[in-house]
């Protein structure tokens, strides 16, 4: 392997991932190197575009960095990503796995994995749902911009006794929902059949999709949500981590986000 290119990845690497700025000092210190060798590596870094200097002697990731990886991203697909993870979700709970996304007042089904039991949430790959009825709807619905909401009218169709009929009240579960980081849908479509869902969210924090399970109200009210709420949730983290999310940069990077280049 090329040591010097190995090197130069995990000094981009480590730059990238700090919540400021690193001089050469701190950044050799940190990286177990020598300054000598943090400075001439910095130093190619910059060459290429990847890193700049700033005053007072600090290095930072230029927007190269993010200009690449929204390239990736871009040719990521979701459905394909998503496959293993669903697979395992199902094996785990013997549910209906969804992946949704929302299109206006709607979400729709871009992938399914059927449960094994006789008895199971029906539903079609490319299937729409109203996305205030529904689990998957509602965990996306959370992470949307007040905008968002402008689609539905008020009072909002009603589908079960369950449903949910005003934006007043889907307004309260929203926020509800991002508190726990997960919906629920207890009978609120069709009333026989309840849902949990998990948001899934991309190389920027945008969310891209929801990953949640159905399947019919006799078998899944027992301990219900908490017996499929972590295994939904960390799925959700885990789908989210190979579609280039990371929360730890994301955090670091709103409270310092990147300088524009001089």
């Amino acid at each position: 392997m090329d040591r010097t290119l190995l090197k130069g990845l995990r000094v981009l690497e480590h730059l990238a991932g700090r919540p400021a700025p690193g001089g050469v000092s701190e950044l050799a210190r940190e990286l177990d190197m020598t300054k000598s060798n943090a400075h001439r590596t910095l130093q190619t870094l910059v060459a290429a575009g990847f890193v700049r200097a700033l005053p007072g002697g600090t290095y930072d990731c230029t927007l190269k960095v993010f200009e690449l990886a929204g390239q990736v991203l871009g040719r990521l697909d979701v459905r394909q990503v998503a496959e293993p993870f669903m697979r395992t979700l199902a094996d785990a709970t013997l549910e209906t796995i969804h992946l949704a996304v929302l299109d206006g007042a709607e979400v729709i089904y871009l992938h399914k994995i059927e449960s094994p039991h006789p008895v199971r949430a029906y539903s079609s790959i490319g299937g729409r749902a109203p996305a205030h009825c529904v689990a998957s709807g509602k965990a996306l619905l959370a992470y949307q911009q007040d905008e968002a909401l402008r689609v539905f009218s008020d009072p909002l169709a009603v589908f079960t006794p369950n449903s949910i009929s005003t934006l007043g009240r889907l307004r309260e579960e929203l926020a509800q929902i991002r508190d726990a980081g997960f919906a629920v849908n207890r009978g609120e479509w069709r009333e026989s059949v309840w849902g949990l869902a998990a948001i899934v969210k991309d190389g920027t924090g945008a969310p891209v999709a929801a990953i949640g399970i159905s399947g019919p109200v006799d078998r899944l009210q027992d301990s219900f949500p908490s017996r499929y709420r972590d295994v939904v949730m960390r799925t959700a983290v885990d789908l989210s981590r190979a579609l280039g999310h990371n929360p730890a940069l994301m955090s670091a990077r709103a409270f310092n986000p990147p300088k524009p280049m001089a």
